[in-house]
């Protein structure tokens, strides 16, 4: 929802300018129904692998204690996060951000808050294997896996190899993913797109035109995706919960240790400093990829610590301009109460009717060596 200060000439050139996509001197992509998802040419989508992914995804055996599968921070029915502002840890620990949905996943060019992963085969070791997530050894999860004979008959099914082999589920968990999106069927918007004039409230369609326009929130959130994926730095204010927990410092500083920060800013870290880790430039400290603004309805809370619980907060927060200390350029909106009930109603139709629950399928057993022999 960022709205760039050399924009702020009156609501009615704004909205000019931005409906015709043009800011900045570029075009903004138009809002759009989401295409298939892109599939890897090293990584072909097939049935037998989505369904071995699907159960690997449920399995705790890819983790260090047997118990921190990808589910346990990406529930369905929490949004496929936690459902709280900042994501619990691996025993031990205490994370340090929301933990973003895998709704639409597939659609990211990087991964994580800070992009540090370039695709969903590089993030799922990533926090399979991260000492704050699920803290697992590969060759140990490996092992696990050629233990259980029913995974060593599909391993060898999808893949051709006689045992499972690690980076094999991680691309079939990847596979997997690309088919958590969503279904523009159930999307009011898409619906509209789509020529159903009745699909999207009269409400709902001045938001639009507010998204477009005065609010100009498609500078940032714009295209099928309905985000730039870029990096900005919008002012959100630290989570309370970093003072309530030495874990979340501990944890926090951790992070910045292992990232290579110079010592006098992780003994300091009061903060995440998000894309910083990253690149070490110091104009990068608190910036963070632009969410997608799909499927919203189902994925609260909102930013990268989850600071604000519903999406009335949200909208205040960019009607202000943002929060202390913002390098993005944002600048307060002038919203009125109605238009932002508007624009909250457009938002709302950015998502599917219902949210997306899937059941966790049932998991293969774990046979002795004796047994698996036989």
């Amino acid at each position: 929802m960022k709205r760039l200060a050399h924009t702020v000439l009156g609501a009615s050139v704004a909205s000019i300018v931005l409906a015709t996509g043009v800011m900045a001197g570029g075009h903004v992509p138009a809002l759009a129904t989401l295409p298939p998802p892109p599939v890897p040419a090293d990584n072909p989508m097939t049935p037998e692998k989505i369904a071995l992914g699907e159960k690997l995804y449920w399995d705790g055996r890819l983790s260090g204690n047997g118990a921190m599968p990808c589910s346990a921070c990406h529930l369905p029915d929490l949004g496929w996060g936690t459902g709280g502002a900042i994501s619990f840890g691996y025993p031990g620990t205490q994370h340090w951000r929301n933990s973003q949905t895998i709704l639409n996943s597939a659609y990211y060019n990087k991964g994580f808050w800070e992009g540090s992963a370039t695709s969903l085969e590089s993030q799922a070791p990533a926090a399979a294997g991260g000492a704050v997530a699920g803290n697992g050894d590969g060759s140990m999860m490996e092992m696990r896996l050629r233990f259980v004979p029913e995974y060593v008959a599909a391993f060898k099914q999808v893949f051709g190899t006689d045992w499972p082999h690690i980076s094999q589920a991680w691309d079939a968990i990847a596979a997997y993913e690309r088919t958590i999106v969503t279904d523009a069927a159930r999307v009011p918007f898409d619906r509209f797109l789509a020529g159903d004039g009745a699909a999207m409230s009269e409400a709902a369609q001045r938001g639009q035109a507010l998204f477009e326009g005065k609010a100009g929130c498609i500078s940032c959130h714009n295209g099928a995706l309905v985000s730039d994926q870029k990096f900005y730095n919008i002012g959100v204010p630290a989570a309370p919960e970093f003072n309530e927990d030495p874990l979340y410092q501990i944890t926090l500083r951790w992070e910045l240790y292992q990232k290579g920060v110079p010592e006098e800013v992780y003994r300091a870290g009061a903060d995440d400093l998000g894309l910083y880790h990253k690149t070490k430039r110091p104009d990068d400290k608190h910036k963070f990829r632009t969410p997608s603004l799909r499927e919203l309805r189902w994925t609260e809370p909102y930013m990268h610590n989850g600071y604000f619980d519903t999406l009335a907060e949200v909208v205040d927060f960019y009607d202000a301009g943002g929060g202390e200390g913002q390098t993005a350029g944002l600048q307060p909106l002038g919203l009125t109460e109605d238009e932002k009930t508007d624009l909250l109603a457009f938002l709302e139709a950015l998502s599917m009717d219902a949210p997306l629950i899937l059941e966790q399928p049932e998991l293969p057993e774990t046979a002795t060596w004796a047994e698996f022999a036989k």
